[in-house]
């Protein structure tokens, strides 16, 4: 059982086609994919920055839940987007990692790539970790 058993899919992670492909959690790395539909894209026929931005987010914030083992998760203060390059709609896949974790805040960075594993946005972010006790389980 993992600890994503533990908490019901939340509804923006289900229209992002949110699927969890691995997770540490020694590290609290994990890896996402996603369905990028032709629904999320521009008028240029590629992915609008605002969803793969969200990609990027319900990527990061995933790391501190396993990290943790569920104990606390964390509600994102800063988020900073790079777009290296146009996404096509089908799927992508993002990384993300802590890159520290204190007891009020942490710091995360991930990478989405498109299907032939080009980087298409990276991101930094900021956090607060937040305890799960009164968060909704199944």
């Amino acid at each position: 059982m993992s600890v994503f058993d533990r908490f019901p899919k939340p509804p923006c992670a289900e229209t992002l086609g949110w699927t969890l492909l691995e997770a540490d959690p020694v590290t609290g790395a994990v890896r996402i994919a996603f369905d990028a539909q032709r629904g999320f894209c521009n008028p240029g026929g590629n992915i609008q920055g605002g969803f793969l931005a969200a990609m990027l987010d319900d990527t990061l914030g995933p790391t501190v839940l396993v990290k943790t083992d569920g104990t606390a998760y964390c509600a994102t203060i800063d988020l900073n987007v790079r777009f290296l390059a146009p996404a096509r709609p089908g799927r992508l896949i993002c990384a993300g990692r802590i890159t520290q974790l204190g007891k009020t805040v942490a710091f995360l960075e991930g990478e989405l790539r498109d299907a032939d594993g080009k980087v298409v946005a990276a991101a930094t972010a900021a956090a607060r970790v937040v305890p799960t006790a009164g968060l909704a389980r199944v």
